[in-house]
């Protein structure tokens, strides 16, 4: 459920924010791409409305949880982050559940937030910049995502005590029911698709997802807001990673499996960064009737379709065979991923031509781009060179180059010479595609298509994701005696939208 900005005590004089359309001729161009290989006809004023007055909604159960998390000790009805995640965990009950310490792991409050002393516990670690973030229990030594079969209870809400907060009952109510239309061999499936798109599924969301993102305000200033532009960029690419990594292991989004806990989690982080900024006075206050709600069902409906759609499109373009029936598998994989982050249901889609109109008219409703995105994209770049890479110390500093230029080359072909300008970025000629595609049309025009390489392409791709999350671990590690699990997770805002190919 979602409720309109007039719902939660804000005023506007229109029901859009000033944002709304404000580079429609910008947005136009950008989508141009998305328009013809998303077979896309004409532009729906109706879904533009739509779009434009999501800007004001939020997530109704996500928001009185946050509320209620954020009421002082005491207080009737405050919910604890010890209930949160026994909840979570599927405990039984939840009435009189003890405060507990520290989460396994630590945890980093949410960028440079003040700390809100009426919150329990620590908020888990810096989020991603696509809206979500997952720490898994991994083997030191591979970095490989362990899976954890999901318990065979799967607790209705009602099990929770009857004594416990009645937002924390009417949370759980919105997340751990299963939707009817909710086809698990076909969500299964569809976490096959993610695995075998392997590392192409990385460099689609790095590059076209996150990095073109950069190209929008909004989102991307909330980013900035929570600290992004001061440090953290390789944490937040390595829960970004793991997060999709986890998303795909065989039964991690049944109810109470690890993916599961850590998506619901997020989605609650998100409510609780929200509130954080409406909160906020003075010069820190969130311009609502500019960008509407910190964080929007009209954001939240954008960075789905960069999970979905442009992953699809991006991949397409890298080479890869995707047919209708593994993009059918893909898109309910991730409807059922934004269901559970709370996206509201008219942006819930298991077609892809469907996600891609909704993308289209995303990008014609986008503000310009503000200062905050280029910053964040030199960050990105600069980035490669604090990652840790395979092979001896005397090795690092040219693999560290390689990974700049390669990212450089694939922006350049993926966003075009003006976006590039627009990010400051310098330009550099497309040699990246010209490796991979011919690479990707062997391995899945050809190879994919033999007896068993679907299963040896699922393999390969789970080895090179499991690499990239290792190469971005460069920050201090907790101690080792520490376990990181993905049902303590956090995230700080969504990424700005973007589902064009070039510019």
């Amino acid at each position: 459920m979602a409720s309109t900005v007039d719902d939660v005590g804000q005023t506007t004089g229109s029901p859009y924010p000033a944002r709304f359309r404000a580079a429609e001729a910008r947005g136009t161009r950008i989508a141009r791409p998305l328009r013809l290989l998303g077979r896309v006809r004409g532009v729906d004023e109706a879904l533009l409305d739509r779009i434009g007055r999501a800007f004001f909604e939020q997530d109704d159960a996500a928001a009185a949880l946050a509320a209620a998390m954020r009421l002082p000790a005491g207080t009737p009805g405050r919910v604890t982050h010890a209930q949160l995640r026994a909840a979570l965990a599927g405990a039984g009950t939840l009435d009189g559940a003890a405060e507990i310490g520290p989460s396994p792991g630590g945890g980093a409050e949410i960028g440079p937030l003040p700390r809100d002393r009426s919150i329990d516990g620590p908020i888990s670690r810096q989020a991603t910049d696509l809206g979500a973030g997952i720490q898994q229990t991994t083997e030191p030594s591979t970095g490989t995502p362990q899976t954890t079969e999901p318990s065979a209870r799967t607790q209705p809400a009602s099990d929770v005590g009857s004594h416990s907060p009645k937002a924390l009952r009417d949370f759980l109510a919105e997340v751990t029911p299963v939707p009817s239309w909710v086809d698990w061999d076909l969500v299964e499936a569809g976490a096959a698709v993610q695995r075998r798109l392997g590392q192409n599924a990385g460099d689609v969301l790095l590059q076209l997802s996150l990095v073109g993102g950069y190209r929008f305000s909004g989102p991307t200033d909330l980013l900035a807001a929570t600290g992004a532009l001061t440090g953290g960029t390789l944490r937040r690419l390595a829960e970004t990673q793991e997060w999709t990594v986890g998303l795909s292991e065989p039964g991690a989004l049944r109810p109470y499996g690890p993916a599961w806990r850590a998506t619901v989690q997020v989605r609650a982080m998100h409510a609780l960064v929200s509130a954080s900024f409406e909160d906020r006075s003075g010069p820190e206050r969130w311009d609502t009737g500019r960008w509407g709600l910190p964080i929007n069902q009209a954001d939240q409906a954008a960075t789905l379709g960069l999970f979905d759609g442009t992953l699809i499109l991006g991949c397409r373009a890298l080479g890869v065979r995707i047919p209708p029936s593994d993009s059918q598998a893909l898109m309910h994989l991730w409807k059922w991923v934004g269901h559970l982050l709370g996206v509201h249901q008219d942006f819930l889609v298991d077609d892809e031509w469907a996600r891609h109109r909704i993308n289209y008219h995303v990008l014609l409703a986008q503000a310009g781009i503000s200062d905050a995105g280029p910053r964040l994209a030199r960050a990105v770049v600069a980035a490669q060179a604090d990652r840790i890479y395979p092979g001896p110390s005397w090795w690092q500093p040219g693999r560290a180059r390689f990974e700049r230029e390669r990212l450089l080359s694939m922006l350049t072909a993926f966003l075009g010479v003006r976006s590039m300008r627009e990010l400051g970025l310098p330009l550099r000629p497309p040699w990246a595609h010209a490796y991979l595609l011919p690479l990707n049309v062997w391995r899945y025009h050809v190879f994919g298509r033999l007896p068993g390489g679907r299963d040896r392409l699922e393999r390969r791709g789970r080895r090179r994701s499991a690499a990239i999350i290792t190469s971005y671990r460069a920050w201090p590690e907790p101690s080792a005696s520490v376990t990181r699990t993905g049902a303590e997770t956090g995230s700080q805002t969504t990424s700005s939208p973007n589902t064009g190919i070039t510019a």
